[in-house]
């Protein structure tokens, strides 16, 4: 690069030539003028805004520039703070959802209230230090929101998992309320009971598929279990008859009854008053005659009746018919 310089003084034109190494020494010498400069203005502003001295201008640069931090770093905090909040509020709901469940499901399952109370923190404790991982240390903001995360995706896969516990205990309940485990009267015995037996007005060996429960005339009778009524007629063997239906092709049928106190299509409930003992039909007295049967086939009552621990005992001696 050649410079021609002109000036009045000058006699004639000179010429300056700048090579590439000349323009490189030039860039290098502004570029460290820069710097230094720019050195020292942060130096005198350090120093000023230190001393508390100095150009009050300088002065309410640095103000500006902390209050400015400040603010930012407030507004950050205030952002993550309403964030948790609002997570600690969901977790405070889905908490409280999970107590109701936890009551629910502990009253499914028979757990006594005492044994295990879900509004009682459980103990805790420990040792403050330790020799693996060394003295406690405070959480950072991100940390806190980490484990707020976690733990609202724990507690919602434990709601789920309560809510399927419910669903299969409830489940599991009103199949059991659906099973003839209840004994249909008040009788400690049965006079006559399920399979091979002298029949009573022939004399020949009959199978008998029930149970017979000999009571005074107008002994109540009750629904073994929930079901709906499907047969409320008079049988010329069974006399007063009623037949539940409880689902799963399973019915129960009581028979020689004195009075019938329901009728086909009525929902009754376990242990409701559906009829009373009599010695209507093919009977040599007063009682119930019960059966189970599922899928049209014979079963024993009394595999039903243990189940609610109330299977009734055999008479030694026959006392009643069919």
């Amino acid at each position: 690069m050649q410079i021609i310089l002109l000036h009045p003084r000058l006699t004639r034109a000179r010429s300056v030539t700048l090579t590439s190494r000349h323009i490189l020494l030039l860039l290098s010498l502004f570029v460290v003028t820069i710097l230094g400069c720019s050195a020292l203005i942060s130096y005198l502003v350090l120093r000023n805004a230190g001393d508390g001295e100095g150009s009050p201008m300088l002065h309410k640069l640095m103000v500006s520039m902390t209050q400015r931090e400040d603010d930012q770093r407030e507004k950050y905090l205030k952002e993550n703070l309403a964030v948790m909040a609002v997570k600690l509020g969901e977790m405070q709901a889905q908490l409280m959802r999970l107590d109701a469940l936890g009551e629910r499901v502990q009253g499914l399952a028979g757990v006594r209230p005492e044994e295990f109370n879900f509004k009682e923190k459980p103990g805790r404790g420990g040792m403050e230090t330790s020799d693996i991982g060394g003295p406690g240390r405070d959480f950072s903001m991100s940390e806190v929101q980490k484990m707020l995360d976690a733990l609202s995706v724990d507690v919602g896969h434990r709601s789920d998992y309560l809510n399927a516990v419910e669903s299969s205990l409830m489940s599991d309940r009103i199949k059991s309320r659906l099973l003839p485990t209840n004994p249909p009267v008040n009788v400690a015995y049965n006079s006559s009971s399920f399979g091979w037996r002298i029949d009573p007005f022939t004399g020949h060996n009959a199978f008998h598929e029930g149970l017979d429960f000999p009571g005074p005339i107008g002994t109540p009778i009750v629904a073994a279990a929930a079901g709906v009524v499907i047969a409320a007629e008079y049988h010329y063997q069974f006399g007063n008859m009623l037949e539940i239906d409880h689902g799963n092709d399973l019915i129960t049928r009581y028979a020689h009854a004195s009075q019938l106190y329901v009728k086909v299509g009525d929902i009754v409930k376990r242990g409701q008053h559906i009829a009373d003992i009599g010695t209507t039909g093919r009977s040599t007295g007063p009682h119930l005659h019960f059966e189970v049967r599922i899928r049209g086939v014979a079963q024993d009552p009394r595999k039903f009746l243990a189940l609610g621990g109330t299977a009734p005992k055999a008479a030694p001696v026959f006392v009643a018919g069919h």
